[in-house]
């Protein structure tokens, strides 16, 4: 057995150095002063009888060992905060830290209802949010950065559990005057050159390719927008058509805009929203009951919007359109 074991801060100060890479960054986000974390690291090396960092004036670079054990530092780190977490929330659901990811499709239509609503639901509730891409916020959720994140779905998210909330139809937005007569719009008669897409790293664009089972509208799309808001303005602006989806619409986001919508006629003309975790999180019993609060909140702000209440296909989470 090994007389001496590596701290918990000191794991600490070395994941926070890995994922700033700067000596100084990494001392503020673990709120000490930089000789205390370049210390303690030091203080690790020696522990282990291994140089994990080599300091330069310019570079902080990790030896290959150290990016093995700064790995293994965070799957630690992690299971550290599982174990408190069994102990707080025992007879106490949904009381304390919560740190969940949104995506920016989903964010803006969806939070504002959604939190003033959990508040007054569960009081002791901190609820702390991170708007970021899908591949961003699973990489957050899996180094334990994120204890759950609002998604849509499929997207290939690494070892999950799912709660399913509900689907949410696709339409495509046109200017004003330019809409068919008809409320649903066949997929092979849209205009490629006139599509406005998300840039890259946001699924909506990805699940909106897909329900159209036309992969050269990526490839002549005019135009890549940074957000949803942002292709309904050059749309108004009678640039294009761009992809919205129904959660969007009944938010308002076509408000104030000469700008008509028609539903996609797809098969899979829809996005399934999902709160997912990480499989081994002891918090499954919470994040369950904050999926049906999700729920009820989402199809009460928009009757329209399909909710879910079975398990999720775990095969649907691997697809990466």
């Amino acid at each position: 057995m090994t007389a001496y074991l590596p701290t918990i801060k000191q794991l600490q100060y070395l994941v926070a150095l890995r994922q700033h890479g700067h000596f100084g960054k990494a001392a503020d986000a673990c709120f000490v002063t930089q000789s205390t974390l370049s210390a303690g690291l030091r203080e690790l090396e020696t522990l282990l009888g291994v140089t994990l960092v080599e300091r330069t004036r310019r570079v902080v670079r990790f030896t290959p060992l150290g990016q093995k054990v700064s790995d293994k530092a965070i799957r630690v780190i992690r299971e550290s905060e599982e174990l408190t977490d069994i102990a707080r929330i025992e007879g106490q659901p949904l009381h304390g830290e919560l740190r969940m990811g949104v995506i920016p499709t989903i964010a803006p239509f969806l939070l504002p209802t959604m939190l003033p609503r959990l508040r007054s639901q569960w009081p002791k509730l901190k609820l702390y949010l991170r708007e970021e891409t899908s591949q961003a916020a699973c990489d957050a959720l899996h180094r334990g950065h994120l204890d759950c994140v609002l998604l849509a779905i499929p997207f290939a998210c690494g070892e999950v559990d799912t709660a399913m909330l509900f689907d949410d139809q696709l339409y495509i937005a046109y200017p004003r005057g330019e809409a068919p007569v008809e409320l649903l719009v066949a997929a092979e008669t849209i205009d490629e050159a006139r599509m406005l897409l998300l840039e890259d790293g946001h699924c909506l664009k990805d699940h909106a390719l897909a329900a159209c089972n036309r992969p050269e509208l990526r490839a002549e799309a005019t135009m890549m927008g940074t957000s949803l808001h942002t292709l309904v303005q050059m749309v108004d602006n009678g640039l294009g058509l761009t992809f919205v989806p129904q959660m969007a619409i009944e938010a308002g986001i076509l408000e104030g805009t000469n700008v008509d919508a028609r539903q996609l006629q797809s098969t899979h003309g829809f996005r399934r929203i999902a709160l997912v975790w990480r499989r081994s999180s002891p918090r499954e019993e919470e994040f369950q009951l904050l999926a049906e609060a999700l729920r009820l909140i989402a199809t009460s702000i928009a009757p329209g919007l399909a909710a879910i209440d079975k398990p999720v296909d775990p095969l649907i989470l691997q697809v990466a359109d």
